[in-house]
Parts: structure tokens; C-alpha cells; sequence
């Protein structure tokens, strides 16, 4: 039985595509669902799934060829037992009775090309289960998991830890079926194995996070090959409370030498993640292209806190989730937006799109570093169900499961610089949105009241626009808003 491979629906108004890469050749066996092909439009990169399981056939268009909608691409022979065109055979390759199997590079998301490999998991000549993690990947914003597609034994890994592969690239090659033997001779790009438990290397993404979070090399367990500290086990670490019993660092001698060479053996060169590269790329980039400007004001906490603390408890009971203040600098924020839209809105070219909604960044700090999760709708959003989605979102930012697509689209942020105790500070734009709010440290203040000097909780807020979009009577009457909606939450409930 032969199976079909066409042309997905490529969009509105899009009828033809360009063949950019096929993955996979004739005589190769496939997974149903397996990527097979990646297609080029006008606008989007499109994938072409495999339709069912089987042999790669014909391919009918090649790589560079310009297809149309439902064109007939390639077929798949039926049966994954099919031998496979004579291709030339693997480097030593296995005397087992399964088939070869593919690791390839999964989506990686939208816009997102290409991949860092953090950690193998796994070496050649290991026997895998199915959906048994082989690898980690870090792209820009997450990291993503690779699973065995399979049941076998690795057979060559293609790409080491610290290269950069391509979304759809194969990474590595495994022989399916549970009795398959190991190779007798190891490719020549194995993945690291060490002899001895005193040599095991850990994964550089552990190394990063016992660095981030100031655990020292002996204080984690590892889990890993050989007793190899994985990444996960210093998230264990750090949340069963572990501390950084570093070894006391010798005694300074009174004159240190200030030669740069004498002090190389002291210091540390770790290469920048993919996430800390784009951050530092996108912040710059903000830098250069916005004609960003802070305006300051501060806001008397008192009644937002005297409202909280009467209804904290009730709130629990009832929506089982903690009132906190961001739900309430979100309402103030998309009170505000409503009467400065300009500082919801973005510049596309010679053109201001103003977003008829407000989907809110809240930014959150990692151990892996800065994010910001987008809660969208948020003007449409009770109390209850702003809060609900920080916590779920920022609980899926602290164990790095974000999608792309949940940190896209944002239309203005939030940054609570406060919870580090931050008193004032300038926050950046997030491109391509036009205003940020940071939020500050909840400090006790005298205050002129009536005539009198009274203690008040004050926070300072800041609010960053860019120039270009925004004029300084907009900003400053959005910074009055949000101030006014806090100091008399009433007004949100009246729309004033």
C-alpha cells in the first residue's frame, strides 16, 4: 500500500510554497507524524508531517522546486518492516535485527530556526525505552527535551554537546527494537563517556545552574550516566532547600599579584546561553532603535493593602489562589491603557497599530534568566483570573516549560523590581511594545497629609515609553491614572 504525501493548507491567501529541505530520503524508514519535508512561503516556514508509518518512496518534488497547494510531494511505502534502499551503510554499523531510527531536531517553534545541544543524556552503545529522554536542547527562550521516537540502542550521535543544529536536523541514529545489540566500535562523534565516576563530566546546563544558583560541584547528587549531575538535579537541589557548601577559598595572601595572567587560574569563562545572548541582543537592540524615555511618579499603597488584607482570606477560600498586588497594578494598567492607548500600541514601519486588547507581559526572573509570560486578554480578566495565570504561568517560568508562543504577542509589560528590593529604576522596552511599568519596593515614608506628617507605604513607579509613539502628556497622564486607580480602588469598579 502506497501513501500519499501532499501539500498542506499553507494559509489565507497563499498558494504556493518553495521546497526547502527534505529530511528524510528514499528508502528511509518513517513514524507517522515524523517530519518529512519543511516547506518556504511568502511568510511562514511550514512542515510536512509523514501521514503514516512506513519506507520513504519516490520523492517526487526536490529541494528548491516551487509547489502548489495539495501538489503530490513524495510516497511512503507501507510496512515498517520494509528494507530500505541500499544506501551506504553507518559506520559500524549494528548486527541487530531492528531498524535504523532517526533523532531528529523537533519544532522548535514559531520563528525559531535553530537549537544549542546542552546535555546528551545518553552515549552510544545505551539501550533507550521509548519517550526516554536522549537530550536537551536551548534555544532562545526554552529548552526543549528530546525523547527516544523508539525503543533500541544508540548507535551514533551526530551532534555533540555545544553544537548548534537546525530545526528538523538529525541528531542522532538508534537501532529500534529492545534486543539490539551495541556496536562493536564507537562513531567517531560518541558523546563524552568517562571511565571513572571521579572523571564524569556534568551536563554544562548542571554546571550553569549550580553557578546561577551558588551550589558548589559536591553538593548535588547526579542521577545521570555514571552518576553524571544533570540539570534536574540541581532544580531538585534548589527546591529541597539546598545550600552552597563551597570549599573555603584559601587564605589571601596580603599583597595579590595584579597581573591579569596571575589571576587566569581564578577565574571562570563560561560561554553565554542562548537565552542571556538574545536578551543582551533584544536589549541593545531596544537601546538602538526605540527613543526610550522614563517618567517617574509614586503612589501611596495604603488603601490597596487595607483592601487586601480585608479580603485575602475570603479570596483564597473561595478561588483558591492568593490575592496578590500584580492583579491590581494589571487592572490599574489596563484602566489606564484604555484612555492612553498609544502607549499600547507598536510601530510597524511608517504605521501605529493600536491593539484593541491588552495582552500583559509580567515579567519573571529564572534561574536561567529574565522572561516575560504573556497573560493574554487580560482586560477581559477578573481579579481572580489575573492572578490564577500568573501563578501558573510564573510557576511554569521558574521549571523552564514556557512555550514561544506564551512569551509572543505581548502588547505592554509589567516588571516588579520590588520583590528583589529594588527602590528605583529605569525598566527597558520590551520591542516592538511602547511602555513598560516598573514597580518598586513597598517602603514606610513620611508623607504630607492635610497639613500633617504622616507615615504612609510609598512605592515608586516608572514608567518607560518610547518617544517616538508616545508624547510626555500621555505618559504622564497614564502614570496618574495607574497612581489614581491604586490609592482609590473604587474607581476601578466605576470606570473612572
Amino acid at each position: 500500500m502506497t501513501t500519499e504525501v501532499r501539500v498542506p493548507t499553507l494559509g489565507e491567501s497563499v498558494s504556493e510554497a518553495t521546497i526547502a529541505t527534505w529530511f528524510k530520503k528514499p528508502g528511509d524508514a518513517v513514524a507517522q507524524d515524523e517530519m518529512l519535508c519543511e516547506l518556504e512561503t511568502d511568510k511562514v516556514t511550514v512542515e510536512v508531517p509523514a501521514p503514516a508509518a512506513g519506507v520513504m518512496g519516490e520523492i517526487i518534488a526536490a529541494e528548491g522546486a516551487t509547489v502548489g497547494v495539495d501538489a503530490l510531494l513524495a510516497t511512503i511505502n507501507a510496512g515498517v518492516g520494509a528494507a530500505p534502499t541500499p544506501v551506504a551503510a553507518p559506520v559500524a554499523a549494528p548486527a541487530a535485527t531492528g531498524g535504523s531510527v532517526d533523532v531528529m531536531v523537533p519544532t522548535l517553534g514559531e520563528s525559531v530556526s535553530e537549537a544549542t545541544v546542552a546535555s546528551w543524556f545518553k552515549a552510544v552503545g545505551d539501550t533507550v525505552a521509548q519517550d526516554e529522554m536522549l537530550c536537551e536542547l536551548e534555544t532562545d527562550k526554552v529548552s526543549v527535551e528530546v525523547p527516544a521516537p523508539a525503543a533500541g540502542v544508540i548507535t551514533e550521535i551526530l551532534a555533540a554537546e555545544g553544537a548548534t543544529v537546525e530545526a528538523g536536523g538529525k541528531l542522532a541514529v538508534m537501532t529500534s527494537g529492545a534486543g539490539a545489540s551495541a556496536p562493536a566500535a564507537a562513531p567517531a562523534v560518541a558523546a563524552p563517556a568517562a571511565s571513572t565516576g571521579k572523571d564524569i563530566e556534568n551536563a554544562p546546563s548542571a554546571n550553569k545552574a549550580m553557578a546561577e544558583a551558588g551550589l558548589a560541584a559536591g553538593s548535588v547528587a547526579g542521577t545521570g550516566k555514571d552518576g553524571r549531575v544533570m540539570k534536574s538535579d540541581v532544580q531538585s537541589a534548589i527546591k529541597a532547600g539546598a545550600s552552597a557548601p563551597a570549599a573555603a577559598p584559601a587564605p589571601v595572601a596580603a599583597a595579590r599579584p595584579a597581573s591579569a595572567a596571575n589571576d587566569a587560574p581564578r577565574e571562570e569563562r563560561v560561554k553565554m546561553t542562548r537565552l542571556r545572548q538574545t536578551i543582551a541582543r533584544r536589549l541593545k537592540d531596544s537601546q538602538n532603535t526605540a527613543a526610550m524615555l522614563t517618567t517617574f511618579n509614586e503612589v501611596d499603597m495604603t488603601e490597596v493593602m487595607a483592601l487586601r488584607n480585608e479580603y485575602k482570606d475570603l479570596f483564597l477560600k473561595k478561588h483558591s489562589v492568593k490575592l496578590g498586588f500584580m492583579s491590581f497594578f494589571t487592572k490599574a494598567c489596563v484602566h489606564a491603557l484604555k484612555e492612553v492607548p498609544e502607549v499600547n500600541a507598536e510601530i510597524d514601519g511608517t504605521d501605529v497599530v493600536y491593539k484593541n486588547y491588552v495582552h500583559m507581559g509580567i515579567a519573571a526572573g529564572t534561574p536561567t534568566g529574565l522572561v516575560v509570560p504573556v497573560i493574554r486578554d487580560a482586560d477581559a480578566m477578573s481579579f481572580a483570573g489575573i492572578e490564577k495565570a500568573i501563578a501558573e504561568k510564573g510557576a511554569r517560568a521558574r521549571d523552564g516549560k514556557l512555550t514561544m508562543d506564551e512569551m509572543q504577542g505581548g502588547s505592554f509589560t509589567i516588571s516588579n523590581g520590588g520583590v528583589y528590593g529594588s527602590l528605583m529604576s529605569s525598566p527597558i522596552l520590551n520591542p516592538p511594545q511602547s511602555g513598560i511599568l516598573g514597580m518598586h519596593k513597598i517602603q514606610d515614608r513620611p508623607m504630607a497629609i492635610n497639613g500633617q506628617v504622616v507615615i504612609r507605604p510609598m512605592m515608586y513607579l516608572a514608567l518607560s515609553y518610547d518617544h517616538r509613539i508616545v508624547d510626555g502628556k500621555g505618559a504622564v497622564t497614564f502614570l496618574v491614572r495607574v497612581k489614581e486607580a491604586l490609592e482609590d480602588p473604587r474607581r476601578l469598579l466605576m470606570d473612572l
